[in-house]
């Protein structure tokens, strides 16, 4: 068949593959497809590389479902390539679709790796400054496409500290609306201000708008995401700088 990747590709792909395989904490499944050609390859230029897997796990406990990447024209060295390494000469840009599950997220959650990217989120409240320090946060994922959080915070406002659980619902930022806020409710403590979720909101309305998101070597946007009951897909455009090490001791 035409479509039939040559020997070269084959060898390369698969030698990528394995690469990935080592990097990841666990995998189910990976597919690599590098097209180029022998010539191309010498010259450090692939053609398009995809990369499609199941249950990835990087970082002890960051857990990907389903992940499918693609890129056009990349141009990489050539020597490493020979050996599995996708070493990027020039960045490049990319699109993927990521699937997470309710259980991923929450498990995420719980990562010192993703504590350590988020301690502490300052507002400004009325020319105040609060900071929110999460201690615990869970997600529920609906069939009408709603997210309910909860979870547990320290409030540290104007020298004190104070302890708030609470329950939340939004409707997500789509194409076609932006992110809501439907519910909100304290279970603990002595309550929010209107003022202090008006300035959450408002944080996170910021960071959606956001245009990209820097994560080891890549810029992320996100196009669109789709909430199912149980799950989350993420469709995001990727400028790949370098291909990220995966390896929890990266």
């Amino acid at each position: 068949m035409v479509n039939e990747p040559r020997l070269e590709e084959q060898a390369l792909s698969g030698a990528a593959e394995m690469t990935i395989s080592t990097q990841l904490d666990e995998v189910e499944n990976i597919d690599v497809d590098i097209r180029s050609n022998l010539l191309s390859m010498v010259q450090g230029q692939a053609d398009s590389v995809s990369i499609v897997g199941q249950g990835l796990v990087m970082q002890k406990d960051i857990r990907v479902h389903e992940m499918e990447l693609h890129t056009d024209s990349v141009a990489i060295n050539p020597l490493s390539a020979l050996f599995g390494q996708i070493e990027l000469n020039q960045p490049v840009d990319a699109t993927a679709r990521l699937v997470l599950t309710e259980q991923d997220i929450n498990r995420a959650f719980t990562s010192d790796y993703i504590r350590s990217k988020f301690p502490k989120v300052k507002l400004n409240v009325e020319g105040q400054i609060v900071t929110l320090e999460p201690q615990k946060l869970e997600v529920c994922l609906s069939a009408s496409g709603r997210i309910a959080f909860s979870g547990t915070v320290l409030l540290h406002e104007k020298g004190n500290t104070q302890r708030v659980s609470f329950t939340a619902v939004i409707s997500p930022r789509t194409l076609s609306q932006p992110l809501l806020l439907e519910a909100f409710h304290c279970t603990e403590g002595e309550g929010i201000s209107l003022e202090l979720v008006i300035a959450l909101m408002n944080k996170a309305k910021e960071l959606l708008k956001l245009p990209f998101f820097e994560v080891e070597g890549m810029a992320l946007r996100i196009k669109n995401l789709e909430v199912q009951e149980g799950s989350l897909t993420l469709y995001t455009e990727a400028y790949v700088r370098q291909i990220p090490d995966l390896s929890s001791e990266g």
